[in-house]
């Protein structure tokens, strides 16, 4: 009899605890392409395509170390388009008696493998995820007693758990958090390398004439095409990140400029998210990069902060709080999604810029997401649900666990602040300061009110106007309503009347 381990498409990693103590003289790696995961949300073609060609690449790599692997590809005569479908077909083509798999990082994926031990009648094994620093039940332990899960305390722990840019029993610098020195405006003359392009090969010509023949209504452009598909190719696009970008990236990590969509981010959630990269060689590459002299610690510390602070975080919340934390709408937001998001199709510089680089890269940078796409559906009031759908349908790195607590937590509070502390909302002065898309905007981001006005100056207004019950007493936000407090009557009826208009324009 034989173990059968699945292998998802997110858990492209030699060290994968499915593969623990495999026999590979007769144990089965089942690894399959299915309708249902490629189309939950009709995501980037860009996607589809960097993920098929990665597992088609890993499966090669598993069978070249003697691993019995059986591929299902998407246009296989008999694919079942479904996990659940592929395991059964797999369990009638062998003797099995027990299913091994890791953690699967969707919700909905583990509530369907915790159905199979009923469905198959043998044993069926989840192993912890050990490619993260913490795990579920460590997080949900240090959760425990708080009333206020914070990242920063999470982040300044797991640093001391694996001595990153520690010495003695402190953190290097004196201080834990850089952030306060990462938020540069960009300036004229900036050199930004050029990114991480990866050279295709029939694999991955293979897969992308697929996804245009099995996708082609799905939103984004396939080509071209340079993701790293190989865990040998992620690691150059993570050595030219500390080589090329690293030095700048702690100063201008939150700048953007038109025309520049990868700036000096490192362009690695690519590859972390789905296995071919692991967050300890990521952190100790930066901090070898830091002890070197080749980076200043706030870009190392900036950088290294994302990794095992913010990722760890996140995936902990999701866990903690799903299934509940999907259905969070704090503000009761009902308005739909424009149609801009899709077609780039508004006069909104910042939001168009962001969008056209989004639909060309199946990425952008977390200030686009959280400040520019992520603020506007925040203080337009879209449905938590239809922005959620939409950051998981576009970008290249997003599944669940990592998409739902940074777009209903971060970018629209709509947890009610279990998260942040507060919402992170903004007029145009934020943009304006941080990027040079208001040059060329049709509105103009110093008018506050009518028809050139930059649209996020009164829709901030009216944000805080509308949720006043549910924010009034955030210490975070009162300032604000004191400023509001000080505006006649005319000067919010007109803010009113701006938003309506502008909303019910850009539907």
């Amino acid at each position: 009899m034989s173990v059968l381990r699945l292998i998802l498409g997110d858990q492209l990693s030699h060290s994968i605890s499915s593969l623990d103590d495999c026999d590979t003289s007769k144990d089965i790696i089942l690894m399959c392409e299915v309708w249902d995961e490629a189309t939950y949300v009709k995501h980037h073609k860009k996607k589809i395509a960097f993920l098929f060609s990665a597992m088609r690449h890993f499966a090669i790599e598993l069978e070249q170390l003697n691993y019995k692997v059986e591929y299902t590809k998407l246009d296989d005569e008999n694919n079942a388009n479904s996990f659940s479908g592929e395991v059964s077909r797999a369990l009638k083509r062998s003797a099995i008696n027990r299913i091994i798999i890791t953690h699967p990082g969707e919700y909905r994926v583990l509530k369907e493998m915790l159905g199979w031990e009923k469905e198959f009648g043998i044993p069926v094994e989840i192993k912890v995820d050990n490619r993260f620093l913490c795990t579920l039940e460590n997080f949900a332990d240090w959760t425990i007693g708080r009333k206020q899960l914070r990242m920063e305390y999470f982040y300044r722990e797991i640093r001391k758990e694996y001595s990153i840019l520690m010495e003695d029993s402190g953190p290097i610098g004196g201080q834990w958090n850089y952030d306060a020195e990462n938020r540069k405006p960009p300036k004229d003359g900036l050199n930004i390398p050029r990114p991480y392009s990866n050279e295709i090969d029939a694999i991955t010509n293979g897969v992308i004439d697929l996804v245009k023949d099995f996708f082609p209504d799905h939103f984004g452009d396939l080509e071209p095409f340079y993701f790293a598909v190989t865990r040998d190719q992620a690691l150059q696009a993570l050595e030219l990140f500390i080589e090329k970008r690293l030095s700048q990236f702690g100063d201008y990590q939150d700048a953007m400029i038109e025309g520049e969509p990868w700036m000096y981010h490192s362009h690695i959630g690519f590859y972390l998210n789905c296995g071919l990269l692991l967050p300890l060689e990521c952190a100790m590459a930066a901090e070898n990069a830091y002890h070197q002299k080749k980076v200043p610690l706030n870009a190392a510390e900036g950088f290294i902060r994302q990794i095992i602070g913010w990722r760890e975080y996140v995936r902990g919340i999701y866990w903690l709080k799903m299934p509940e934390y999907a259905e969070e709408n704090f503000f009761e937001a009902k308005r739909d999604l424009p149609n801009f998001y899709w077609t780039a199709n508004t006069k909104m510089n910042c939001l168009r810029q962001s969008v056209i680089e989004t639909k060309e890269n199946a990425y952008a940078h977390h200030i686009q997401r959280l400040m520019v796409l992520g603020n506007f559906t925040l203080l337009a009031g879209i449905d938590p649900k239809q922005v959620n759908e939409w950051f998981l349908t576009v970008y290249a790195d997003a599944y669940e666990w990592v998409e739902l607590p940074n777009v209903s937590g971060m970018a629209l509070f709509a947890d009610g602040g279990y998260l942040a502390s507060k919402p992170y909302a903004a007029g145009g002065n934020y943009i304006d300061k941080m990027s040079d898309y208001c040059k060329k905007c049709s509105y103009k981001v110093k008018k506050k009110t009518g028809s050139d006005a930059c649209p996020f100056n009164y829709l901030y207004w009216d944000f805080l106007a509308r949720n006043r019950k549910k924010l009034q007493n955030n210490y975070r936000v009162g300032m604000m309503y004191k400023i509001y407090d000080r505006m006649d009557d005319n000067k919010k009826q007109t803010i009113s009347n701006d938003s309506q208009l502008f909303l019910e324009s850009e539907k």
